[in-house]
Formats: structure tokens, C-alpha cells, sequence
């Protein structure tokens, strides 16, 4: 662990401590999604604009077609890490994720800020954290960097930004704070509402029908409380799309669905005060995963794929969730 000479308390001390580098990396989390790839792009720009030289980067890959269409429509330069040339001196930004977290790489360069809206463990190892848990997507925190220091937006960064917070709060309806609305409207007065909505309505394909189909045939329910397990795996952004959509369902309260991908991926959603999602995965993966994210929405991960049978999982989460109704 490095040792840190002056923390930064503010977001003008970083851009000052940044001023002196030839290339700073923003790096946002592994498989990345709109919120991390808005947050990324936008930061970037910020930098840019304050004459800081600034790449971002990511390991791991862009699972979606409606990303890759995303950055490539707003014209977003991002890069697998396999294409830069980092040296352990280059800066790095982290941008949704937190240094530590098992969705995010430790790449080789020196990891010098995070900027987060997780439930995650602040990292004492940076020179500058920004961690808000009380916003509900990444993309706001750094709109709120362009409306504190009086930065103009171009219309493909507030559209960006709108994108990323729409569906990080699942269109302004979870975890949403009034942070997230000030962002949201900044931004609106600025962006291409047509393509915004355009993104939005369209992010799912044909051939995804195929796991709403096993969903719908292979779900577990007990009460309020429904459960699917993906053998045949699935990957993590649409995972996540299909916990939303079991959740629309009237009579569920809590959705958790996992998949194999030579490691077990979760996504959890909850939509009851009563039933905390990121504790329920800690809980349920302790000693032999990990785990976290927001009472609302979580996720986490077995490493060891071995380690996972669907049956004790879904009774493991039936007698943790109803441990008042036992006899």
C-alpha cells in the first residue's frame, strides 16, 4: 500500500495535482454500462477542458450492443487495456467502482482518485475520494463537477450524462435523490432528448428473448420473493435488465437471479424498505464470495463456480428473509 503524501479535499485540488501529468487514465468499472461509460466520458472532458490530457480505459469487455452503439454514436475513444502503453507512474481515475471491488482490475498505473456512488469501504490508499452513496448513478456526481465550477456541457456530454442516470435510477424511479434531479434537468436544457429516449427504449435484442423465455419457465417464487439461477450463463448487463423486468411484476417484492459464467454472477433488486439487498448478498455469499451495492439494487459474485448449488442458495434466502416467520 502506497503511502499518501496530502490527501485532496476538493475537486480543484485534484485538477491541480493532475495539471503536471503528459496522460491520465479514467477507468471505469469492468463491463461496463451506461452509467459507467457516461461518468467516464464526461470526466474525461472535464479534464480536458482544464488542459489535462486524458485517455479512459477498461479491462474485461463491452458486453451490449446498445453500449457499443452509445459510444460509438456520441463518439466516445475508449480503450481495452490491452491497447495502452501504461507504466506505473500514469494516473488513474476511477470512475463508478472503487479500488478493491472485485468488478474493478488493478491495473498497473498508480490509482490516484475514485469517484463512486456504491455502498463500498473508502479506499485510505488515493489522494482523492468522492464517494456520494446517497446519489443514485455515477453520471450525476460529475455533472455536479461541471455545474460547481461553471463548465459548459457540449450536447454530447449532457446527453451522455442523461442516458447514464436514467438507467442507473431505472428511468428516475430507483434511488433517485434530488441531487440526481438537479443533474438530470442541468443537463436536459443541453441534451438530444430524441436520441436519449431513442437509447432508452431501445436496449434489448431479439435474441435475449431467449433467456426472458427461460426466465419466465424456471423462476422460483416463495411469497414476495422470486429466484432464477442461468446455467447456461448469461451476461452481466442483461442480467441486470432482466432483474428490472421480474421485478415489474406485482406480486414481487425481491428478485434475485444468477448465472454461470465460469464464476456465479447476481443481480439482486428490492423494492421494500424491509429488505435490504446489499446485506442480503453479503450474507448469502460470505466465505465463499463477494458482494455489495445499494439497499435497492445489488450484486455479487462466487469465484469458484463449485462452490454454488441454486437450491441452498434459494432456501438460504427464504430463511434469511423470513427468519421472523419461523417457528
Amino acid at each position: 500500500m502506497k503511502t499518501i503524501r496530502k490527501y485532496l479535499s476538493s475537486v480543484k485540488a485534484l485538477l491541480d495535482f493532475l495539471k503536471k501529468e503528459d496522460i491520465v487514465y479514467v477507468q471505469p468499472h469492468n463491463f461496463p454500462d451506461h452509467d459507467a461509460i457516461a461518468s467516464a466520458f464526461a470526466l474525461q472532458q472535464f479534464f480536458i477542458h482544464h488542459g489535462i490530457p486524458t485517455e479512459i480505459v477498461f479491462d474485461t469487455e463491452i458486453q451490449r450492443d446498445a453500449v457499443k452503439r452509445f459510444i460509438e454514436d456520441l463518439n466516445i475513444h475508449i480503450h481495452h487495456i490491452s491497447e495502452v502503453s501504461m507504466h506505473e507512474h500514469h494516473k488513474i481515475v476511477l470512475v463508478d467502482g472503487c479500488k478493491g471491488n472485485t468488478n474493478v482490475t488493478d491495473l498497473i498505473g498508480d490509482e490516484v482518485g475514485v469517484i463512486d456512488h456504491h455502498l463500498v469501504v473508502e479506499p485510505d490508499d488515493v489522494e482523492f475520494s468522492d464517494i456520494r452513496m446517497e446519489y443514485g448513478a455515477c453520471a450525476s456526481i460529475v455533472a455536479s463537477y461541471y455545474i460547481d465550477h461553471h463548465v459548459d456541457m457540449s450536447r454530447d456530454v449532457a446527453t451522455a450524462l442523461m442516458i447514464g442516470i436514467n438507467m442507473d435510477t431505472a428511468l428516475l424511479t430507483r434511488n433517485v435523490s434530488e441531487f440526481d434531479m438537479c443533474a438530470y434537468f442541468h443537463c436536459y436544457r443541453i441534451a438530444d432528448i430524441p436520441y436519449v429516449n431513442s437509447i432508452l427504449r431501445n436496449y434489448i435484442r431479439l435474441s435475449d428473448l431467449d433467456y426472458y423465455q427461460y426466465l419466465i419457465t424456471h423462476l422460483k417464487r416463495h411469497d414476495r420473493v422470486l429466484f432464477c439461477y442461468f446455467p447456461q450463463g448469461c451476461n452481466q448487463n442483461l442480467l441486470g435488465i432482466l432483474s428490472d423486468f421480474a421485478l415489474a411484476l406485482e406480486e414481487i417484492d425481491l428478485v434475485m437471479l444468477c448465472a454461470n459464467d465460469q464464476k456465479i454472477h447476481f443481480s439482486l433488486r428490492s423494492e421494500t424498505l424491509e429488505w435490504d439487498v446489499s446485506t442480503l448478498i453479503r450474507q448469502l455469499l460470505s466465505g465463499v464470495g463477494f458482494g455489495g451495492g445499494h439497499a435497492d439494487m445489488a450484486g455479487g459474485i462466487i469465484p469458484n463456480a463449485k462452490d454454488f448449488d441454486p437450491e441452498k442458495m434459494f432456501k438460504k434466502i427464504i430463511q434469511l428473509l423470513y427468519a421472523d416467520d419461523q417457528p
